[in-house]
């Protein structure tokens, strides 16, 4: 990588890097969807931090992900969390940092507890499984159904 990579956890001001790297990656703006994700995992005072950016040395935000916790009762985590979103700016892409995001998001969550993370992807979606296989993703044992109405 040519350049340094810091990750940290993510802040509310991360909010406008983080929507103009998913409008880079998919081609379209998507606030309303972000607005929403910051407020459930950034800054609520209800989550425990889990979400990350990845940032070169002047500051500038290349990466992120976004996933949760999952609080038992009384505050006791149980082990188990989720992986929702993960954004690399194309610029930035195929230099390992979304590898080392979910690495370090793995550490993380494993400091707090968790034992197992789980994310959802489109059957359809080679690339991204592909991605996430290459990063000791595997099929679970669940199957998610759904009924179109």
């Amino acid at each position: 990588m040519e350049t340094n990579i810091k990750i940290r956890l993510m802040r509310a001001e991360d909010f406008d890097a983080i929507v103009r790297i998913d409008h880079k990656v998919l081609g379209q703006r998507r606030p309303e969807y972000y607005k929403l994700k910051f407020e459930r995992f950034v800054q609520s005072k209800d989550y425990v931090p889990t979400s990350l950016v990845a940032e070169t040395d002047d500051g500038t935000v290349v990466g992120f992900v976004m996933g949760e916790l999952y609080i038992g009762e009384f505050g006791i985590s149980q082990e188990k969390a989720t992986l929702d979103t993960i954004g690399v700016d194309p610029d930035y892409q195929r230099k390992g940092i979304g590898e080392l995001l979910i690495n370090e998001y793995m550490a993380h969550l494993k400091k707090l507890g968790v034992e197992k993370v789980n994310t959802l992807v489109d059957w359809d979606d080679a690339k991204l499984i592909h991605f996430f296989s290459a990063n000791k993703f595997s099929p679970s044992k669940l199957i998610n159904l759904e009924r179109v109405l």
